[in-house]
């Protein structure tokens, strides 16, 4: 630490075997007074080193619920033992700061024996999966030495190939009385969408799920779980989940997409030009170096930094608009990488043609028709495929009516002389809508 810059930003993260305890008398300047239980002398360490180091311990700082602020549990005991410190002089910058615990964390044993079995798990694989799981045992290692080991009695092993497969099978199983069809009910490991007509439905239907998962063993977080309105029109009203108000968001991410309760995509294209920003960044001692070509520069352009920015748009209904400010921020991206400023006066597609990089608009076309040519080609139950032929009952309003995404599908294939016919023929659909390799 102490030959660190001190104007570097740093943030120790650790299971430092000790509490710090609850408050805070004599510390203010260190800690603050959301701590658990009393402090013992590995815990008065870390404050020691924090005073020491002029940082202060973030857990501490932000009130919580027991769940988000215990960070061991084991024989019916729970403590906190793993903390957080950044530099005092940053403390400002931290907004938030608890534990969340996964579910994959928390399935119990015996159900992942019942769920194999039930799916039709051949008993020899059960018998070699519980082999794996049989007296687990692991050791916490940080900065200030090695615990001693404990047994892993439930949860997942972390890093195990057969994680992600166990998990959804234990899910396929528990949630088999309460899933509905898509888009109803639309799964994705543990990151669940429940649809409804109604705020009683949704209330009803968040209670069959909660008790579904719960009386297994799982837990349904109270803190993660939101609800949007989309076209709402009556603003009052509340979604409880036993008792406790569920928050109301306008907006949420979803599998890295944002979705908006007014139906626009201007948050999600503000995400991807960040998205752009944050992946040129990582790059930027590579394609800011004079002594690399322009050439290699657009490769290492579309290879890291462009696929954040296209990440997802491929569903997206773009606005003309919206494609001009991703083509903005990649101008600029460009630009900056081959030290051209507006200053120089050298026009849009001798940047582009310098770095061998294509329009972005274009390649967002490519995306947007290559999805549609999948969906196309699926069969007719497809999710996808009957979304996109779903017509809504009523009337469009007078106003002018909003851009949707087929209407976006229908001026791509008249641009790129294309018919929703010629998507099933793979091969020549893919050679209809490509617009060449930049």
């Amino acid at each position: 630490m102490e030959s660190i810059p001190t104007g570097e930003r740093v943030v120790i993260g650790a299971d430092f075997n000790g509490h710090v305890g609850e408050g805070n008398t004599g510390d203010e300047e260190v800690m603050g007074k959301f701590g658990v239980k009393e402090r013992n002398l590995e815990g008065q360490m870390v404050v020691d080193f924090a005073k020491r180091m002029d940082m202060g311990v973030d857990n501490t700082y932000f009130q919580k619920r027991e769940e988000h602020r215990v960070t061991y549990k084991s024989g019916g005991r729970s403590t906190q033992v793993d903390y957080i410190l950044c530099r005092r002089g940053n403390l400002k910058e931290i907004s938030d700061c608890k534990v969340v615990v996964e579910s994959i964390d928390r399935v119990p044993r015996e159900e992942l024996w019942y769920c194999m079995r039930k799916s039709g798990v051949a008993e020899k694989y059960v018998r070699v999966v519980q082999d794996m799981y049989e007296r687990s045992r692991t050791v916490v290692r940080c900065a200030v030495g090695q615990t001693e080991e404990f047994n892993v009695e439930v949860g997942l092993h972390q890093g195990s190939a057969l994680r992600p497969f166990l998990f959804a099978i234990v899910m396929d199983q528990l949630s088999e009385e309460v899933r509905q069809e898509s888009p109803w009910t639309m799964m994705f490991a543990d990151d669940i969408v429940i649809c409804s007509e109604s705020r009683e439905q949704v209330e009803e239907n968040l209670e069959r799920w909660r008790f579904a998962l719960e009386r297994r063993g799982m837990k349904v977080s109270r803190s993660k779980t939101e609800y949007m309105c989309v076209n709402e029109r009556e603003g009052s009203g509340t979604v409880r989940l036993q008792g406790e108000e569920v928050k109301k968001v306008q907006e949420f991410k979803y599998l890295g997409s944002t979705v908006q309760s007014n139906g626009e995509c201007g948050k999600e294209v503000k995400k991807r030009v960040q998205a752009g920003w944050n992946g040129w960044r990582k790059v930027s001692g590579v394609l800011c170096d004079q002594k690399i070509s322009a050439r290699i520069k657009g490769k290492v352009y579309r290879t890291v930094v462009r696929p954040a920015m296209l990440y997802g748009l491929e569903t997206v209904s773009l606005r003309k608009r919206q494609e001009s400010e991703l083509e903005v921020a990649e101008l600029k991206m460009l630009r900056f990488s081959l030290g051209v400023t507006r200053l120089h006066r050298i026009r849009n597609e001798y940047i582009r043609g310098t770095a061998h990089v294509g329009r972005l608009g274009d390649k967002v076309r490519e995306a947007r028709l290559r999805w549609f040519g999948h969906v196309q080609r699926r069969e007719s139950e497809y999710i996808g495929r009957r979304m996109l032929d779903m017509k809504l009952p009523g009337r469009r309003q007078r106003e002018r009516p909003k851009r949707r995404y087929i209407d976006g599908i229908n001026e791509d294939m008249k641009l790129v002389g294309a018919r929703v016919e010629d998507a099933e023929d793979r091969d020549r659909w893919r050679e209809m809508i490509r617009c060449g390799d930049p």
